[in-house]
């Protein structure tokens, strides 16, 4: 992965971690490269294509729950267009809903910022099912939080 969509994808993650945050959800780093680094030192014996190979490398970004305690997986994704997501990438989304139902988190520069997809991803027609996350009741985003995020992503984002 190029070193400008590495950085790209990680300050997703970081705004949606502290937007969640900001709302009142807990919200734990859970992701493959955050709980299983040492797994990438054994790559050359961990078979990436074996069933379990792509659980483990399919592990959604985050565990969040909610103030009610509902707990729910997070994967967080970065797009500047909505629907460009390369055949690798859709075939880790595909097995993260299939072992995780985790819902997706999408940033985008296009409004809203912040969308969410949850499972199934895709509609009868094959496209997305994203909804602002102000409409997913799950994380009691407030009007005046998301309006401050969405400043932030103006100012880091549009640029991009």
């Amino acid at each position: 992965m190029e070193p400008e969509n590495l950085l790209k994808g990680r300050m997703a993650e970081s705004l949606i971690e502290e937007l969640l945050k900001k709302c009142g959800n807990k919200v734990y780093r859970f992701g493959y490269e955050a709980v299983l680094q040492n797994l990438t030192q054994l790559e050359r014996v961990f078979d990436r294509e074996s069933e379990m190979g792509h659980r483990i490398s399919s592990i959604p970004d985050f565990i969040v729950i909610n103030k009610q305690g509902k707990p729910f997986l997070v994967e967080v994704k970065f797009r500047t267009d909505l629907v460009v997501f390369n055949s690798n990438e859709i075939r880790r989304l595909e097995f993260i809903e299939k072992f995780w139902k985790a819902k997706i988190i999408l940033l985008t520069t296009q409004q809203p910022y912040f969308r969410v997809s949850n499972s199934p991803y895709l509609n009868e027609k094959q496209e997305w099912n994203w909804i602002p996350i102000k409409e997913d009741s799950n994380f009691e985003i407030s009007d005046d939080i998301l309006g401050e995020f969405n400043k932030l992503l103006e100012k880091y984002y549009k640029k991009i």
